[in-house]
């Protein structure tokens, strides 16, 4: 059923879009719109895990880059993002973690009221459906299958064997009572495939009458009536097509991720009134949208191997074990195992992640390796860094300006640091040193001076932007937008600092929640 005005138009059609989209459309007397500006998620290689490195710099990727970063030598770093049905829940490495406990107990204590740990576990719990049952922590029989790996490739085991050899604590379920320690990652795949929010959440609500997907439009700006966003102004056929009018009749809500949100925002007129002033943009309110940008910082360290990598996992052999049982090298997310550690005494929680695989992975994921490998990377948790998301330009076809500003404090550069010097030291024990021959690509020595230059020559995002519009600075904490009304934003942008993990499972729950939220506020 067409609509030419609906109860609720939904901006973006990724990890939060899909999820707040079909939840809303579950009552069948609102009809909801859901526009997303890339195409449906319909290539191969966005259901083959391994994959997912070859959607890079293709018509599914955004394909941003960032403004040269000061601390990294002033490289322009490359920031990935889905641009199809899934968003970037279609081209990310399927690791499920939701972070720590004591990320959602700060937010609510800086003021974000009803996102305490307490609160926002029953919504993770709810949406799952863990292949290894239920219990305190985890759910079945929800809409996102969570499965242990079928890969199980020798040299991301052999990090785990190492780690614990170097000292640290085996964890079987991160997502549990405790965050430390290493292991295997549990991952959002079904049967060895992707199992993307698309797949989870839309594909299942594709048939009600009352929820209308449209894909490859490009949301110009939100249109407001004074103070009440009242649609959306939107074209298809690039950023040149002739403009229309999608009309929200009870709310507008944003989900186009860290990087669009605010990006939308600002085009529409709520920002900061000195930077609209410049574009000529009317400003609708005056709001720190696209401030306070966070990011989890990836560096790794790359070994050669005897041990077969994904360099050769598109064999017959393995493309067969894919399609018949859903096991083999090719359900690899490469990202295969991993681990949580405090870096120092007296810290609140981990400050370093690690991500071990079966492949080399270099130049921002962008390399092509031709000999087998195994990476160790390192990225710090909770970044003091704070970076920026303004316009370039206004014309909506056009991509922001993104600076990071990763490494700016002490404290940032001494995390990276000692998480370098621990993978140096996890892949000097003995079970690492029988599956690596010689090293592809580490620092120079263990001083913090070559630690330090190795992070700042490859270090890369990993792939978590957040806090652009954040609880407490540019929304509620019902996720309303301040001083406007009938316009939220739900997605990771909204997190006041990004939760020590990945934040696809974050930027669901919170989608999720919003449901809620709106459903109460619609009755």
């Amino acid at each position: 059923m067409e609509f030419d005005v609906y109860d609720y138009v939904v901006v973006g059609a990724g990890s939060a879009g899909c999820v707040v989209a079909a939840r809303l459309s579950e009552d069948p007397d609102v009809s909801v719109a859901l526009i997303e500006a890339g195409p449906p998620d319909t290539a191969p290689e966005i259901h083959v895990p391994a994959a997912f490195a070859t959607l890079f710099k293709t018509r599914w990727d955004w394909d941003y880059d960032s403004e040269p970063e000061p601390e990294l030598g002033g490289r322009r770093v490359y920031l990935p993002r889905g641009r199809m049905l899934g968003g970037s829940s279609s081209m990310n490495a399927m690791v499920y973690m939701r972070g720590n406990a004591a990320d959602y107990d700060g937010w609510a204590v800086g003021g974000a009221r009803g996102w305490s740990y307490r609160d926002v576990l029953p919504y993770f719990i709810r949406s799952e459906d863990n292949e290894r049952g239920a219990d305190d922590y985890h759910g079945t029989g929800g809409p996102l299958h969570v499965s242990d790996s079928r890969a199980n490739s020798r040299v991301a085991d052999a990090f785990v064997e190492a780690a614990v050899e170097a000292g640290y604590e085996h964890n079987a379920d991160f997502n549990g009572a405790v965050q430390l320690g290493v292991g295997r990652y549990q991952l959002t795949q079904h049967r060895g495939m992707r199992w993307s929010a698309a797949d989870a959440f839309l594909r299942p609500a594709l048939d009600r009458k009352n929820l209308t997907v449209i894909t490859d439009v490009l949301a110009h700006r939100v249109v407001f009536d004074g103070e009440r966003a009242i649609g959306v102004e939107i074209s298809s056929g690039g950023p040149g097509g002739e403009a229309e009018l999608l009309r929200a009749g009870r709310e507008m809500i944003l989900s186009a991720g860290s990087y669009g949100s605010p990006h939308l925002l600002l085009l529409s007129g709520v920002g900061p009134a000195a930077d609209l002033g410049g574009f000529g943009i009317p400003v609708i309110q005056d709001l720190p949208v696209g401030r306070g940008l966070q990011d989890h910082l990836l560096s790794a360290v790359n070994y050669l191997s005897d041990e077969e990598s994904l360099i050769t996992a598109t064999s017959p052999a393995n493309l067969a074990a894919l399609q018949d049982t859903g096991t083999g090298p090719l359900t690899s997310n490469i990202d295969e195992t991993g681990g949580f550690i405090e870096t120092r005494p007296g810290l609140a929680g981990p400050d370093i992640q690690f991500h071990a695989g079966p492949v080399l992975f270099f130049d921002e994921g962008l390399g092509a390796p031709q000999v087998h490998g195994t990476v160790i990377a390192v990225s710090t948790l909770s970044p003091e860094s704070r970076g920026t998301v303004s316009l370039r330009t206004a014309a909506p076809g056009t991509a922001p300006r993104i600076r990071h500003n990763y490494l700016q404090t002490e404290e940032d550069r001494r995390s990276i640091i000692a998480g370098l010097r621990a993978a140096m030291e996890i892949s000097g024990q003995p079970a690492m040193r029988q599956v690596i021959t010689a090293p592809f690509d580490v620092p120079a020595s263990e001083s913090d001076a070559d630690l330090f230059a190795h992070a700042r020559r490859t270090a890369q995002t990993q792939y978590h932007p957040a806090s652009t519009c954040a609880i407490g600075s540019v929304v509620d904490s019902e996720l309303k937008v301040f001083g406007l009304e009938a316009l939220r934003v739900v997605d990771a942008s909204v997190m006041p600092t990004v939760p020590r993990g990945n934040t696809n499972a974050p930027a669901i729950m919170i989608a999720d929640k919003a449901a809620d939220l709106i459903k109460a506020a619609g009755h």
